[in-house]
């Protein structure tokens, strides 16, 4: 019931029932205990509210099921198959990541599930946002209706692994359109370009994996008791919020967008953006804009073109410094070649128009190309 409640280990995180102000909705949830702005890191039936604070979160065969007061279930970890060959019990770790694992079996090995797999709007230190090869599933956190409604919403921040880098999404999913509104640009060995993370904070790590087994994005705090810091979707944001103890309030970090250059494709083909010209769109050295009018106007949307035709000898390349990296749909990408092959094999194919260093650490290696 709703002043029943399971504490993790070191007092950081709170599971309960709870009620959103101004509402008759309950829900099964996780928060920070310490903080005093209610703030709901995960929330369980959040699109099957309890009519009351009357339920039961309880263990049945190898699932967690919640029931309301006439005993129907409103929410399930729906778990088809089990290796459970012990008893199965459930807790709520130092971390805030709720577990149900067989009781012989503390290693994450053992967990039959995770809420660190089922985000909400919310992304906790070392909860791995990203693509899980094993199970085939992303980890996605959806933003929610409102601050006093956490039912899912339209926005969802993910990884996109369709393109020729993966790289994170930012996209509006609205009757059926999808609208994508930023890139965090791929990996460079070093950050996410379009992602204004703070590298050298020696209170906050920041991790991406890339492998045969998973392609995820984390954060690691150092010292979780004396900082804590969430990333969180929020409307038509992404913002990045830290509290420090003994503060009653979040304090916003970062946010996303940070500036006019940050949506997708206000500037067109050939074109950039930048934030020290008016207008802030500019074509690249040796074109021009595609529409003058509307580029007079301040609308670089339809991008520039070609002052003069490639001759297809003798042509070569014009360097762009602190650029971020352009969308990676069309691009192509050799990790075994470095820059100089890079360039080479660029020219030779008429179709080619861009290139750049894959990862940027120990002087830089593998190879992106853009076409069309």
């Amino acid at each position: 019931s709703s002043n029943k409640t399971l504490v993790s280990p070191g007092g950081i995180f709170e599971l309960g029932f709870f009620k959103p102000s101004g509402r008759s909705r309950w829900y099964l949830g996780i928060w920070y205990k310490k903080v005093s702005q209610k703030t709901y890191a995960w929330v369980a039936n959040r699109d099957s509210p309890l009519s009351n604070s009357i339920g039961t979160l309880k263990i049945s065969g190898n699932n967690l099921i919640l029931l309301n007061q006439s005993n129907n279930t409103v929410w399930s970890t729906n778990i088809t198959r089990s290796n459970a060959r012990s008893s199965v019990i459930a807790e709520l770790l130092p971390n805030g990541n709720f577990v149900m694992r067989c009781s012989n079996n503390k290693e994450s090995s053992g967990f039959l599930w995770q809420s660190f797999d089922f985000p909400t709007d919310t992304l906790l230190p070392d909860m791995k946002l990203g693509y899980d090869s094993q199970n085939r599933a992303q980890q996605v956190p959806y933003i929610v209706e409102g601050s006093d409604d956490p039912s899912s919403g339209n926005l969802v921040y993910k990884l996109d692994i369709r393109r020729g880098l993966p790289e994170f999404i930012l996209v509006n999913q609205f009757l059926n359109q999808r609208v994508e509104m930023q890139r965090s640009g791929p990996w460079n060995g070093i950050e996410f370009s379009g992602i204004p993370e703070v590298q050298g904070l020696n209170y906050m790590v920041y991790n991406y994996t890339e492998n045969s087994e998973e392609i995820v994005y984390s954060f690691h705090m150092t010292n979780h008791k004396a900082i804590y810091s969430i990333l969180t979707v929020s409307e038509l944001a992404l913002d990045r919020l830290t509290w420090i103890p003994p503060s009653s309030t979040w304090t916003l970090f970062w946010t996303l967008p940070t500036d006019v250059c940050d949506p997708l494709y206000l500037c067109g083909s050939y074109s950039y953006c930048d934030l020290n010209t008016s207008p802030n769109c500019n074509c690249i050295k040796g074109f021009v804009p595609k529409n003058p009018q509307q580029w007079d106007l301040r609308d670089g949307s339809q991008g520039c073109v070609r002052r003069t035709r490639l001759s297809g000898s003798g042509d070569g390349f014009l360097r762009l410094n602190n650029m971020n990296l352009p969308d990676t749909k069309t691009a192509t990408v050799d990790r075994t070649i470095d820059v100089k092959k890079c360039e080479e094999r660029c020219l030779s194919d008429l179709n080619c128009t861009s290139f750049a260093m894959r990862m940027f650490r120990n002087g830089g290696s593998g190879c992106v190309m853009w076409t069309g």
